[in-house]
């Protein structure tokens, strides 16, 4: 079982242990967020994605493609992957960014939907997970931080008892 909330401070993490091992979490976390997001498609996904970027990073690069993605988590160990790809166009190369999101969150509420989309449309301008990055992220969603708790700690209620809004 992997541990999401290794980066966390010991007693957040007790905590969090407290709440799984009195198996509370799902009760936690779905009053806390009782429905789910209803961005099933890719379509709705990008139209919310660019929604998203067009408020906030106006003058980022385009996005070409926002998709949930069956195998990102096995192989990459991530919830979602900002990719560009560079190709030839003549003489000139093309980036194309692109964000795939782990096909585990087409059942999730709403904001921890826009959080993932946040910290994977905040690399458009950071690449690194510096401080500059994670004000970027706060900017757009100002829970940013309680949010990304919040799904790992959903995560980790998965790992032990399943899915939670399926």
């Amino acid at each position: 079982m992997k541990n999401y909330l290794g980066a966390y401070s010991p007693q957040v993490q007790q905590q969090a242990q407290s709440l799984l091992e009195a198996e509370k979490s799902g009760e936690w976390l779905l009053k806390k967020y009782p429905d789910v997001h209803g961005l099933n498609g890719t379509r709705a996904l990008y139209e919310y994605a660019m929604d998203l970027k067009n408020e906030f990073m106006r003058s980022s690069p385009p996005i070409s493609k926002v998709i949930y993605d069956d195998k990102i988590h096995i192989i990459n160990n991530a919830l979602g992957l900002h990719t560009f790809v560079s190709r030839m166009q003549g003489n000139k190369l093309k980036a194309k960014n692109e964000i795939r999101i782990s096909s585990l969150f087409r059942r999730i509420p709403e904001p921890l939907l826009k959080m993932i989309l946040v910290h994977e449309l905040a690399h458009l301008k950071e690449k690194d997970h510096n401080k500059a990055f994670y004000k970027l992220c706060c900017y757009m969603e100002p829970d940013y931080h309680q949010l990304e708790f919040d799904l790992r700690l959903y995560l980790s209620h998965r790992d032990r008892f399943g899915d939670l809004w399926s």
